[in-house]
């Protein structure tokens, strides 16, 4: 009779009575004696990624790992986890027992915390117990019970436990007062969530005194790789699948160090050795290996970290591993497959990416050996179409099937696929054809992109010209309103300025229908206040201070709530059509405005707090709270328009910076230099920004700038310092 089939029944049996208990049961102290011992064991799928979860729990300090049968599944590489974090893969199953769902794992590791194992023979019903497990990946949970029976099912002996079973807890140990393990959890109950079995460890000890051990080589099938052809080094997960090879888990070697040689020996020089890569992680290395010794030492030439590098391993760590040279080239496509070959002549190597010559070699240290593939540090990577031959076929067609099929292609419709006719000529031609299509797309797609870029640079720049002929004015002359609308406009090619504009006029007209004509200045200044903050409900924004809303003109007048600056904008703009004297200060941190009439005191307003009037003394508290400043009386004088657009740009380039968006915070430095082209630190962060945006040339332009003008804010050795990292670089391609 199945297991299955006996659950209901046994749930229908009552539990005896508790036992008294030798040892005192402390929980907590007994998962700190046993967590330790506990692993997390997974094992990959056919598509490579990690599949299953379980328990197990180390049986000797040598490396033995207990566990079920089918928590490793069959034929998979399988890993373990502890709770402090280290992980290893298991180099052979040293023993299975498939009647009782048994299995012992070995790893490579001494010292381990290792479980004693009880006796299954003098637990009698009612023995509390506590189970350890990752159930339902919650690794390290524990939860306690008791023994409620001893069972015979399927002439197996079971112990039947009271505790909660879940997915993920299969292969824990159920363990005593003692922290000995009297059985390994392998089923839960059908029919209600308290009830689990575990295998009586009595069924462990056979496995323990006469292993059969099978290792990793033998036990995988799925994903194997022919050993004919071949054979992997330093450990990490090899695979093969749908004609690719894959590789994923860190190498033994050092920087996590991993080879794949191919056994067949490469032909006689001159000869060529070819692979496309696709790196996981860009931040990762892997790709071909020549001249290996079966051990430590080969060359290595691979992309790391979106470089191109040719490397001699000379031995087992760092300080015998040279680079020999390290290119960036834009022939790498980040992110896709890539062609790596090397062509190996009688004094020179020749690497290529993608069909271009991109290193040239000379060193003759290794001049024979194994070709085949390397990974490094945590980097998963797959391979296709590994060739050592001759010479290796490029992937692209000689130049004249390249013309033929662009000017076949050239009037290829965009409305609707492609004709059967157009299809089948195509199909005529080498396969190298598909090939080069493809790239020609690719090229077309950035090509498009730059075409936006272009199309929102020249957008830019023609708001940049009309904001500073804007600034260019009189102060008094100077539109702000415009100005902060045309910031608006840069980032938002929607933003309709005139209509705005008219907006606010529209409020302007409003205030003055609030006031009799002979009313005084104050009078004038209170309907201002009256209309825009209590009438229309104009406010400081304190539920999302940060959100770039806050800073754009347009959304601050159709959401009502702003920044300090944004609403002074505002304020400053509709006194100045209702002729009333009211100017901007810029306080760090806080920006207010003040009034100023002909007769009577000034009076700072805090336009964010509903038009608050503030004191002197509450404008000094305010700089201390906000800015964390020292108090200065340059603090409260008036600000200029021009130095009003520069805050709010400053404001746009600080939400740039949070989200890390280099492009905009170049559009933005692009402002403030256009604003203030005498600026040297804002020239010196353009030039950084531009080198980091590629724009190598444009880079080289503010450097210069800054050589030959000195200005004060930027300290001499800096300039000099990025002028080198900008010739080491070189230009940018303008292409290809």
């Amino acid at each position: 009779m199945r297991l299955h089939r006996l659950l209901p029944l046994l749930l229908l049996l009552a539990a005896p009575a508790v036992a008294d208990e030798p040892v005192a049961f402390d929980v907590e102290s007994l998962v700190e004696k046993v967590r330790p011992s506990v692993v997390e064991i997974t094992f990959t799928g056919r598509d490579g990624k990690r599949q299953g979860l379980g328990t197990g729990f180390v049986v000797d300090a040598d490396g033995l790992i207990a566990t079920n049968l089918h928590v490793i599944g069959e034929a998979r590489p399988i890993r373990v986890e502890f709770a402090d974090g280290r992980k290893f893969d298991v180099v052979s199953v040293h023993a299975t027992q498939r009647s009782h769902d048994l299995a012992v794992l070995r790893i490579e590791a001494k010292d381990l915390p290792a479980l004693p194992l009880g006796k299954s023979a003098a637990v009698k019903p009612g023995r509390r117990i506590a189970v350890v497990g990752n159930p339902r990946g919650l690794t390290g949970s524990v939860v306690e019970g008791v023994v409620s029976a001893r069972r015979e099912v399927d002439g197996k002996p079971m112990l039947q436990i009271a505790v909660p079973i879940e997915q993920g807890n299969s292969g824990g140990p159920v363990v005593d007062a003692t922290g000995s393990v009297l059985g390994v959890v392998t089923l839960k109950s059908l029919v209600t969530r308290n009830l689990g079995f575990a295998v009586e460890i009595d069924a462990l000890r056979p496995l323990l005194d006469e292993p059969n051990p099978v290792p990793m080589e033998r036990w995988l099938t799925i994903g194997r790789l022919d050993p004919e052809k071949w054979t992997t080094l330093f450990g990490a997960n090899w695979r093969q699948r749908a004609g690719r090879i894959g590789v994923s888990g860190r190498g033994d070697g050092f920087g996590g160090r991993s080879l794949c040689l191919f056994e067949p020996s490469p032909p006689k020089v001159p000869f060529e050795v070819a692979v496309s890569v696709r790196l996981g992680d860009e931040e990762g290395a892997a790709g071909l290996v020549l001249h290996a010794d079966g051990g430590d030492r080969h060359y290595g030439f691979y992309p790391s970290s979106g470089a191109i590098r040719f490397s001699r391993f000379d031995g087992p760590d760092v300080f015998q591993w040279n680079v020999l040279e390290q290119v960036r080239t834009t022939h790498y496509r980040p992110e896709e497959w890539n062609r790596l070959k090397l062509r190996v002549e009688k004094d020179r190597i020749l690497g290529f990416v993608n069909d271009e010559q991109v290193v040239e070699i000379r060193d003759r240290v290794y001049v024979e050996g194994k070709v085949g593939l390397a990974k490094f540090r945590d980097t998963s990577a797959e391979f296709r179409r590994f060739v050592v031959a001759r010479e290796v076929p490029s992937d692209r067609p000689s130049p004249e099937v390249a013309a033929a099929l662009d000017a076949l292609v050239a009037d290829v419709p965009v409305r609707r696929p492609p004709s059967n006719a157009l299809v089948e000529e195509v199909a005529g031609s080498p396969p190298s054809a598909s090939v080069h299509l493809r790239e020609r797309a690719r090229r077309l797609e950035q090509q498009a992109e730059r075409l936006c870029q272009l199309a929102r640079s020249a957008h830019l720049a023609r708001q940049r010209r009309e904001l500073v002929r804007e600034l260019a004015k009189r102060d008094d002359e100077t539109d702000l309103l415009r100005v902060a609308l045309l910031l608006a406009h840069m980032d938002n090619e929607e933003v309709d300025v005139d209509a705005y504009l008219e907006q606010v006029d529209g409020i302007a007209s409003r205030v003055r229908r609030e006031w009799a004509d002979e009313a005084s200045p104050a009078e004038r200044l209170a309907a201002l206040d009256a209309t825009l903050f209590e009438q229309l409900g104009f406010h400081g924004s304190r539920t999302n201070y940060y959100s770039a809303s806050n800073s754009y003109l347009n959304e601050v007048l159709d959401d009502r709530e702003g920044l300090p600056v944004t609403l002074a904008v505002l304020y400053l703009e509709l006194a100045r059509r209702l002729d009333l004297p009211v100017v901007g200060v810029g306080l760090p941190g806080h920006f207010v405005v003040r009034f100023e009439p002909e007769k009577g005191e000034t009076q700072l307003i805090d336009v964010f707090d509903d038009g608050r009037r503030l004191s002197k003394a509450e404008a000094v508290e305010l700089v201390e709270r906000t800015a964390g400043l020292e108090f200065e009386e340059d603090h409260l004088r008036t600000w200029s328009k021009r130095e009003i657009t520069q805050r709010m740009v400053q404001n746009l380039l600080g939400l740039a910076r949070r989200d890390e968006d280099p492009e905009r915070m170049l559009d933005y430095v692009d402002t403030l230099v256009a604003i203030d082209p005498e600026s040297g630190g804002h020239r010196f962060l353009r030039a950084v920004l531009r080198y980091n945006t590629a724009r190598i040339e444009e880079a080289h332009d503010d450097v210069d700038w800054l050589l030959e003008n000195e200005p004060d804010d930027v300290p001499a050795g800096r300039v000099r310092e990025l002028k080198r990292v900008l010739d080491r670089s070189g230009e940018s391609p303008d292409g290809d």
